[in-house]
């Protein structure tokens, strides 16, 4: 899909940031990320935590930023998992090949710019730390 003159609403849409440069609305924030060759950003509004037991991402760093409301971001590179918490306005960079989950304290809008194609996901109720 091409991206067009009108703005786009990271809340609904995935842009997708491609290895050669080139940019596209990949798809909507329903159902599972998209797998691109380069990166996938978007800025979803969760009233509820992500439908996964955690996440990991090989191809590299992932970018988080807080737009609003309150997270926890848990890093399983250590036991017990390490716990990082932002705030609006905060940014957070988990390093590639890290399993994470994140944890709403409250309804939130985060930012993600994701590195692909390989991530993986865990079923629900599989990750280890904190609420799981």
């Amino acid at each position: 899909m091409a991206i067009s003159s009108k703005a786009i609403d990271l809340q609904a849409c995935v842009i997708g940031l491609y290895r050669d440069g080139k940019a596209s609305l990949v798809s909507s924030h329903s159902g599972p990320p998209p797998e691109i060759d380069g990166y996938s950003i978007g800025a979803p509004f969760m009233t509820h935590e992500p439908p996964h037991g955690g996440e990991m991402h090989p191809d590299g760093d992932e970018v988080l930023v807080l737009l609003s409301g309150s997270v926890t971001i848990l890093l399983e590179d250590r036991d017990p998992p390490r716990e990082v918490q932002l705030a609006p306005g905060q940014a957070f960079i988990v390093p590639g090949g890290i399993w994470h989950r994140v944890v709403l304290s409250e309804p939130s809008q985060l930012l993600y710019i994701t590195p692909g194609p390989g991530s993986q996901h865990r079923p629900p109720g599989t990750s280890a730390g904190r609420g799981g």
